[in-house]
């Protein structure tokens, strides 16, 4: 399949690179246009009040690489208008490996990883988001580079890139055209080969206090509260999958917003 990459975290992400060359090991042709900063938490935004730049950027991942020096649906759309080219037309849009899961109605929506798949729906395109849960420890490595979680977050990201590069083109080749569905998948911390699939809805998760009170300058800053939970028992909800060490499949078909 040819396959437009894209991600949140920034174009310099491992996540990003994993997937990346996971998916080219595979046979799939890539484009891979992702945000020259990491692009957290900003859902679908589009950069509107200001221009935004685009250089190439060759990382050896597989296939044509761009920097966008904007958010991830920027980078889908601009790709898909103006970088590609037109020999390359893409099949979908894959978004991801996010750094830490992307689960329950609380963070689905805010997700950059789920935006700029959301982006390619938006383009007719099937689309998948991926993201690797981890814990609160792990996640911290990440962010500050601690070689001594770095052993088996990554062997954890490669199960995870395995999967992935298995799952996307069968999502991709089930799901129509023009349908505005993105694939949400997350992966357990750790991933494992024998990792299997669940199908899931997203959790009903009421998070609240996210800023601390105003500082002496009278500003806010943000502080990660995971929520509460009030999913019903059934059916299964991608955090209870993630927990239970499962592969979260949920499809957002946002086709059945407002269905009566």
């Amino acid at each position: 399949m040819r396959l437009l990459l894209t991600n949140d975290d920034g174009l310099d992400s491992v996540f990003l690179h994993a997937l990346a060359r996971a998916l080219s090991a595979a046979g799939h042709e890539l484009a891979i246009v992702a945000p020259l900063r990491e692009q957290s938490w900003i859902g679908a935004a589009k950069s509107r009040h200001r221009p935004v730049a685009s250089a190439v950027a060759d990382l050896g991942l597989g296939g044509p690489t761009w920097c966008v020096d904007g958010t991830p649906s920027d980078c889908v759309n601009i790709a898909l208008a103006h970088l590609l080219p037109r020999e390359f037309r893409p099949e979908a849009v894959v978004s991801g490996i996010n750094i830490g899961r992307n689960a329950s109605l609380s963070f689905i929506p805010a997700s950059g990883t789920i935006g700029g798949a959301w982006e390619g729906a938006l383009h007719g395109l099937p689309a998948v988001a991926l993201s690797q849960d981890l814990t609160a420890e792990a996640y911290a490595a990440v962010k500050e580079a601690d070689s001594k979680h770095a052993a088996g977050i990554l062997a954890s990201l490669h199960e995870a890139a395995a999967h992935a590069a298995r799952l996307a083109p069968d999502l991709v080749a089930v799901t129509a055209p023009r349908s505005f569905v993105v694939h949400s998948v997350n992966f357990p911390f750790p991933c494992r080969a024998d990792s299997t699939v669940r199908r899931t809805v997203p959790a009903r998760l009421v998070t609240a206090g996210l800023f601390s009170p105003a500082a002496d300058d009278g500003t806010h800053r943000f502080i990660f509260q995971s929520g509460t939970d009030v999913s019903p028992a059934a059916p299964l909800t991608d955090r209870a999958a993630l927990d239970a060490g499962h592969i979260s499949h949920t499809v957002l078909d946002y086709t059945r917003l407002g269905a009566m």
